[in-house]
């Protein structure tokens, strides 16, 4: 279904800018398939002992960072599922720096990340397209603030976008 268009401000917490902002268009289904094809270019030209690098000590290895994006993606689609069918109950936040030590990515192969990172976006992908422009409208609470399915769509990219220069700068 057709119906994208993309969030205005104040359909979303000012946090979110900085996500929404660094999406381009309104074909968000294209913006999801071009960020799994910039994934897999970026990383699959990387070497294997540069997907445990940390810049710093304390920071995210690359592994981890993928790992991050899909715990954000899921969430912000289930999210998105929740309000666009109508629940009005609000959702808690998510402390990303609780999930990351225990996502286990350290231990996992890039293959077996990136096999997840594909299934889980083409599931992202699906439940999109299928959303009429009235459930895209639709809002609820997240993390105590309001916030639309939109504007929940194209959090999914700009994130990852957001991250993948993170990557440039500090991991290359």
């Amino acid at each position: 279904m057709s119906g994208f268009s993309r969030p205005q401000k104040g359909e979303y917490p000012e946090y979110y800018h900085t996500y929404i902002s660094r999406t381009a268009g309104d074909d968000l289904i294209d913006l999801l398939r071009k960020g799994l094809s910039d994934v897999e270019v970026l990383i699959t030209s990387l070497p294997t002992e540069k997907l445990n690098y940390r810049y710093q000590p304390g920071k995210w290895s690359i592994k981890e960072l993928l790992v991050h994006l899909m715990d954000a993606e899921r969430i912000f689609a289930y999210r998105a599922l929740r309000f666009s069918r109508g629940d009005t109950t609000g959702l808690p936040g998510f402390d990303e720096d609780e999930y990351v030590p225990n996502s286990g990515a350290s231990d996992r192969s890039v293959e077996s990340i990136m096999d997840e990172y594909r299934a889980l976006r083409a599931s992202t992908i699906t439940f999109f397209e299928n959303l009429t422009p009235e459930m895209l409208g639709r809002t609820g609470i997240a993390n105590g603030q309001e916030i639309s399915v939109r504007s929940l769509a194209y959090i999914i990219p700009g994130h990852e976008i957001h991250h993948l220069g993170v990557i440039r700068e500090r991991y290359l």
